[in-house]
């Protein structure tokens, strides 16, 4: 309920609560907090079994988490029943930027089997080219204009 409260912030607090109801009454008042967050998650409880039972027995493990979007993406995905796992392992990010390179610098791919990781096949994306040919016109930067 609290995991983003740091050490600051818990002393902020506690500070600012001894200066507002004072170290007689600061006692008193933990206890009533306390006792009422108790009876809000009894409460919750509750009324989660009254729902769970006026569903039914098929939704004996029905879990109100997976009301929240995310939980309920992330689960979904968890299954993999459309394969995105093979598909993401599929992926060479690297041989796919490398690929584009060539493609831009008007190199020939090459073959997709001889590329294990050797010394060829990384490729500088920083390397500028000396001269250019002479009627070649400069690469347009749109970051520089």
């Amino acid at each position: 309920m609290f995991n983003d409260i740091g050490l600051l912030e818990l002393v902020t607090i506690v500070v600012l609560a001894v200066l507002v109801f004072g170290p007689e009454k600061l006692p008193k008042v933990i206890q009533d907090v306390t006792r009422t967050i108790r009876k809000i998650r009894e409460f919750s409880e509750s009324a989660k079994a009254d729902i769970r039972d006026e569903l039914g027995p098929e939704f004996k493990d029905f879990e109100f988490e997976d009301l929240n979007p995310k939980t309920f993406l992330r689960k979904q995905l968890d299954r993999d029943e459309l394969g995105l796992k093979e598909i993401r392992n599929g992926f060479d990010l690297k041989k796919e930027m490398a690929d584009v390179t060539d493609a831009v610098h008007g190199r020939d791919a090459e073959p997709s089997g001889s590329s294990n990781g050797s010394a060829g096949g990384s490729v500088d994306m920083t390397k500028k080219r000396e001269k250019l040919e002479a009627d070649e016109r400069p690469p347009y930067d749109a970051d520089a204009t």
